[in-house]
């Protein structure tokens, strides 16, 4: 079933490819140009080697790899399609790595050019991956420096010039505000530290670090993905953490999918002004809305966690206040360090810290409550503990964002408005502000 289905989804990208193709073509077999004939290529052939095939291995090894090699007379430029993404180049080879764990059936289309004119020809591959569990992907933080083959640095100030959050911080790559930093007390080993500075640099008074694995590591359902955090400065108002998740995957008829019909996950959502309580949430859109912004168009769902009770407190919304807890109180998430995390199912995520689920998120109408078109969100007893039960995030079928792979993001801030998430910055905050990340894991269930 997962075999055709795949085949049917690649067939329909094809289909919206050579419709591009066909509406951009000419009939004739050439076209002048300055007074001279352009050839059209001729003779296309498409070879696909499958790294590992063997009479007892047809698909493959196992690594998904394949190498593709085309070839036409008189062609100058070749573009592929591949899962979705279209490569032009002017070699005729062409390796491709497939993820999708299992056996899977792939339409390959490749396009020969010279100039204006072109031929097309598509194959079928069936390609195997092998189906992996238990850790698949991890960063300890041991080396000293930061692994740029998985991890990207992310600076500037982001869109509006504020991350979109009103935040007042300027993200650098400078040793300043990513380091790493050994012997820190409890942590497994080496540590990853992000640092927020009250500095005046470029344009800003304030410094922050941030990274991501945008194209080099991402995940969606079927995985465990968790990072274990001390946020031992993040002690006042306009100080906040988070480890959280943005889309990596989109639909093949646009360039960029819109935020937040991509949808969001933030894992971690520590603030010095909640500082007993961590924030784990769902972002999404109501509406496709042709894949552009409206303001009204944001539904977001979370639930709290009670570092003292381990579960969903009560009241619920705990609300700014009691800040900054004393030095070492074990019921602040700035004293020591947590495990944050989500398991991330094909219905489902589940948000835990230390391994204590406080959140689930269904993805359907009817997955949690019954089938009525509405979000809902509640807290219910599940085991003896407090648990925020909520659904749901499928609102169109254009795109379902928690059906799609997604990239890891770790960030500090500096809030600079009443809507930033914790708060405007208050004078009283303390510089520097760091946050210890000791590893990100990600498990396949």
């Amino acid at each position: 079933m997962l075999n055709t289905i795949t085949s049917k989804m690649n067939w329909a990208i094809f289909s919206i490819f050579a419709m591009v193709i066909i509406s951009c073509s000419g009939s004739s077999d050439g076209e002048e140009s300055g007074g001279t004939s352009i050839v059209k290529p001729t003779n296309l052939t498409i070879e696909a080697e499958i790294v590992g095939q063997s009479e007892s291995n047809p698909n493959g090894d196992g690594s998904g790899r394949v190498d593709f090699t085309f070839q036409a007379d008189n062609a100058t430029l070749y573009k592929v399609l591949v899962e979705g993404e279209l490569v032009e180049t002017t070699s005729n080879t062409l390796t491709h790595t497939f993820t999708d764990e299992g056996t899977h059936g792939y339409d390959i289309a490749v396009s020969a050019y010279n100039q204006g004119q072109f031929v097309s020809k598509t194959i079928n591959i069936n390609v195997y991956v092998e189906e992996l569990t238990g850790l698949i992907w991890s960063d300890e933080f041991n080396s000293g420096s930061l692994d740029l083959t998985k991890w990207n640095f992310e600076t500037g100030t982001g869109i509006n010039g504020n991350w979109g959050t009103g935040q007042l911080d300027r993200a650098t790559e400078r040793p300043d505000n990513v380091s790493f930093q050994n012997d820190i007390t409890d942590a497994d080993g080496g540590c990853l530290v992000i640092t927020t500075r009250k500095e005046n640099y470029i344009d800003r008074e304030y410094t922050s670090g941030r990274i991501n694995t945008r194209n080099k590591g991402f995940w969606g359902p079927g995985h465990r993905i968790v990072a274990r955090v001390k946020a031992q400065d993040v002690r006042h108002q306009g100080q906040g953490f988070a480890f959280w998740m943005m889309p990596q995957e989109k639909p093949v008829t646009v360039d960029e999918i819109m935020w937040p019909q991509g949808g969001e996950i933030d894992i971690m959502e520590y603030v010095g002004s909640i500082p007993f309580h961590n924030l784990g949430t769902v972002h999404y859109a109501w509406e496709w809305q042709n894949n552009q912004y409206q303001d009204w168009n944001h539904g977001h769902l979370g639930g709290y966690y009670s570092y003292e009770t381990l579960q969903t407190p009560d009241p619920e919304e705990p609300g700014y206040g009691n800040f900054p807890p004393p030095e070492n109180d074990p019921n602040a998430g700035s004293s020591a360090f947590h495990e944050y995390g989500i398991d991330w199912y094909e219905d489902r995520i589940e948000f835990f810290v230390d391994d204590q689920v406080y959140h689930i998120h269904y993805l359907n109408d009817g997955g949690g409550f019954t089938v009525d078109g509405q979000d809902q969100k509640t807290v219910r007893t599940l085991d003896g503990r407090r648990v925020t039960v909520s659904e749901y995030s499928n609102h169109f079928q254009e795109w379902h964002p928690f059906e799609h792979k997604m990239y890891v993001i770790l960030s500090a801030g500096v809030g600079g408005s009443d809507y930033t998430y914790g708060g405007p910055i208050v004078p009283e905050a303390e510089f520097p502000c760091s946050v210890y990340i000791d590893w990100v894991r990600v498990y396949k269930m």
